[in-house]
This record gives C-alpha cells, structure tokens and sequence, in this order.
C-alpha cells in the first residue's frame, strides 16, 4: 500500500448516493412518494437541502413540512422502504468514470471502504448489485448510516472508516458529492475531490472536479493535495 508521501492515498473512502452510483433520482421519487402518502409536496429544493443525509434530517424536514402527527422514525421507515423497493427493482447505474476507479484501486490493492449516510439495508441492495458487477466485492469496510453514533457531516463515518482500514485520516483519499459527506471528510482530516451533483461546494475549500472520468487515483490524490 501507497503512504501520504507518495503517488497513491494508503486507502480510497468512497460515498455512495450520487458519487458512485447513480441514486440521487431514486432518492427523489421515494421521498414524493412518502410525502405524497403524507399530504404534501417535494421539491427539489427540499431534496438539496436534505442531500447527502443524515436520515434524522431528511425524516424531520418531512415531518415539518408535511404537519404529519407521524413521528421521525414511522417517517424514516416508509422512506427506507421505498427506497429499498425500487434499488432493488432497478438497481442504480454507475457515476462517470466510478467503476474505472474502483477497478483501478482493486488492481493496485488501494483498500476500499464505502462510507455513506444511507442505511445498511440500502447499502446492502446497492452492494450486492456492484458485487455482481464486479465479480465480488471490492471493499474491504462498509460504514453505514446507522453504524455510527452520528453520521455525516459529523466526521465520526470517516473516522470509523479510517480506523477500520489502520490508516491515518490524511493517508486517506475521500470522493464525495455533497455537503453533508465533504464536511464530514474534510473535519476527519481526510484528503478530499469533491464531484458536486446537486448542490454547490465551491465555498467548502476541497478540489472539485465535474466527473470522475479521465482521472486516475493518481491525479485524484494530487488534485486533493492541492485542494
């Protein structure tokens, strides 16, 4: 494995919805659904608000918006359903040049761990489909959502990733797309690209790059550098 002072990170941390896979509209039509199971509207405002998690603050946006008597975690449960139900009907497409990067941090045994906001049954349906792709799975640590004490923008995620893998935070190469993951990476201490999707973060002071397509863990690890 690479170290800090070299050309490659000593381990690639990797968000899920909307920075590998393709999520961020399954995400959307789940939340109208559950809003409109609810009485009220979505919007794509509400979406970017709540993008990138925690589920807390997705459950309790709906719950003001909607005026249910429901509580956060009655919420949370028919989000996550819908959610898993249509992952698992139409399992989520690649990002841009994803797959080519894990592929290259497999061949170059870069260890992976998929550090996301997103429950483990989620991550699970979305897991299982990159391990058929890929003929297994290619992460060495999952991080979920509800394995930590607190999620994303809290750095705990990619702390406990880190941890896991016996790296040091700023050894540690971080892909993420939204505010809520590059904060909780950034105050981890992790080297940060950010692949911004649908809300801006330019102001958040991380490399930003529009796809990950053409870049190599090499020009990645460079650019966080700079970042």
């Amino acid at each position: 494995m690479a170290t800090a002072g070299h050309q490659l990170p000593r381990a690639l941390l990797l968000d899920m919805d909307g920075t590998l896979v393709d999520t961020e509209h399954v995400w959307l039509a789940a939340e109208h659904e559950v809003m409109a199971e609810l009485g009220a509207g979505w919007t794509q405002a509400d979406q970017a608000l709540c993008l990138g998690g925690p589920l807390e603050r997705v459950t309790g946006h709906m719950r003001q918006r909607s005026g249910t008597d429901l509580s956060d975690a009655d919420i949370g449960a028919l989000l996550m359903d819908a959610m898993e139900r249509r992952l698992r009907a139409e399992p989520p497409a690649w990002q841009p040049g994803a797959k080519a990067i894990v592929e290259e941090a497999r061949e170059r045994d870069v260890p992976m761990a998929l550090v996301s906001a997103s429950w483990s049954r989620l991550i699970g349906a979305v897991a299982e489909e990159i391990a058929r792709d890929l003929g297994a799975s290619p992460f060495t640590v999952v991080v979920a959502g509800d394995d930590v004490e607190n999620s994303k923008p809290h750095p705990e995620p990619y702390l406990t990733a880190s941890r896991l893998l016996s790296a040091i935070p700023g050894e540690c190469l971080a892909l993420e797309d939204s505010p809520t993951g590059i904060t909780s990476a950034r105050d981890a201490g992790c080297r940060v690209v950010a692949i911004p999707h649908l809300a801006p973060v330019d102001h958040l002071g991380t490399a930003v790059i529009t796809t990950l397509s053409g870049h190599t863990i090499a020009t990645l690890w460079e650019l966080a550098g700079a970042g």
